[in-house]
């Protein structure tokens, strides 16, 4: 085998021309593969950061029904009591959630003293919130961002503080409608002006929990969602299946689920931009596959045309076809290592510079995010195994037809 690695180094010098050209054609393959993962990888984390860790939470848990219906906010469905208390035991024994909030959603009428609208409203404990999600005061445009807010305070979301004329300080009127279907109002100072997320839809503000609570005239403690933060958000699979299994079986008096558990894919649209990004990986792994699929049986089928009288000679002298087969593999070997090598090498240089550099970019309202390209291990030897690989089976075409061919035919080629 040794003898074999020798003669195909030997051979890939005598064509270094061409051995280069592939190799480039590899490199340029590869480089272009890890560069995209590693950034679309960061971009993707980035997003996903910013949807989670400054409105949604990774996992929410809501009464069974809740988000069928939730454009409509209704407070019919929300959980009460001993449900509460269910979700809150369960969640403090796993160690993989590092905080929780509970929330009252609903939707209520916003007045100034001169002009109406409706305002979509999360009501929250303000330390639970923060802990749950702590990229949420970095939304607060204007106004204090310290401990969010205070009773009797209000974070007016942007598109009604403009078209309201709404300031930091102003007092406004919320009027909402509780679930028995009597109206109450109470008064509110702005404490911040809130950027909505999603663009300039966004409606949502937000105010205390016990606000709330008084506002709708809840007897009991109840809330519409409980959100959840994990320590580790690769984790999130595991959690949010340890949670179905102990919250899903659970059922009320009519025999009926009580809750149900989901995670941030289903509730936010921009999970399928996400799996945009992968699909789009999965293209550009394609196109790898592809490019050194065809440069290496290109090199390998011009190597035996050109050698078949080298071919010839060697099986005349008794070199086995195993052994010619195995000649053509290891030089197909060598030209996908070589050019892989050099790959990784570039793009892990390419990717600590961009790191050192502290490239930044806009995303929606964010401005000089950083962009961050990392790549893992198991990722890169992915990559270049299946590199290594398509290079293998690309040259056993070749290398086959070299094996199979008739010595005497061989040294007659001109």
């Amino acid at each position: 085998m040794f003898n074999i690695f020798k003669l195909a180094l030997r051979n890939l010098r005598r064509y270094l021309r061409r051995t280069l050209l592939t190799s480039t054609l590899i490199t340029l393959g590869v480089v272009a593969v890890l560069l995209f993962v590693s950034i679309s990888g960061s971009f993707k984390s980035m997003m996903i950061g910013q949807i989670t860790d400054s409105m949604l939470g990774h996992l929410q848990v809501h009464r069974k029904g809740y988000l069928a219906s939730i454009d409509s906010l209704p407070l019919d469905r929300n959980m009460k009591g001993k449900q509460i208390q269910v979700v809150k035991e369960t969640l403090e024994e796993n160690k993989n959630v590092a905080a929780y909030s509970m929330r009252i959603k609903l939707g209520a009428m916003f007045s100034n003293y001169t002009e109406t609208t409706n305002i979509r409203l999360n009501a929250v404990n303000p330390e639970q919130e923060l802990k749950t999600v702590p990229m949420l005061a970095d939304r607060i445009i204007k106004g204090k961002k310290e401990g969010l807010l205070a009773k009797g305070e209000i974070l007016v979301p942007e598109l009604i503080a403009k078209g309201m004329n709404v300031k930091i300080n102003d007092s406004i009127v919320l009027v909402a409608t509780n679930k028995d279907g009597s109206v109450n109002g109470q008064p509110f100072v702005v404490r911040g002006i809130l950027e909505g997320i999603s663009g300039p839809g966004g409606r949502d503000g937000i105010i205390h929990i016990d606000d709330a609570r008084t506002l709708l005239r809840m007897e009991d403690k109840e809330v519409s969602e409980i959100a959840i933060r994990l320590a580790d958000i690769q984790a999130m699979d595991n959690v949010f299946a340890g949670l179905k299994n102990k919250l899903g079986p659970l059922k009320n008096k009519m025999d009926k689920p009580v809750f149900e558990v989901h995670t941030w894919e289903k509730l936010s649209p921009f999970f399928n931009i996400a799996r945009m990004i992968d699909l789009m990986t999965l293209f550009i792994k394609i196109m790898l596959v592809a490019i050194v699929l065809v440069s290496i049986m290109n090199v390998m089928i011009m190597a035996v045309y050109e050698r078949i009288n080298e071919i010839g000679t060697i099986a005349a002298i008794g070199t086995t076809p195993n052994k010619i087969l195995s000649l053509f593999v290891m030089e197909g070997f060598l030209l996908g290592l070589l050019g892989t090598l050099i790959g990784v090498i570039i793009s892990l240089v390419a990717i600590v510079t961009m790191n050192i550099s502290q490239i930044s970019f806009d995303f929606g309202r964010q401005k000089g995010l950083l962009l961050s390209p990392t790549i893992g291990a198991t990722e890169v030897i992915t990559i270049s195994v299946i590199v290594i690989g398509i290079a293998v089976l690309a040259s056993l075409q070749p290398a086959w037809k070299a094996a199979r061919m008739d010595p005497i035919t061989a040294l007659r080629h001109v």
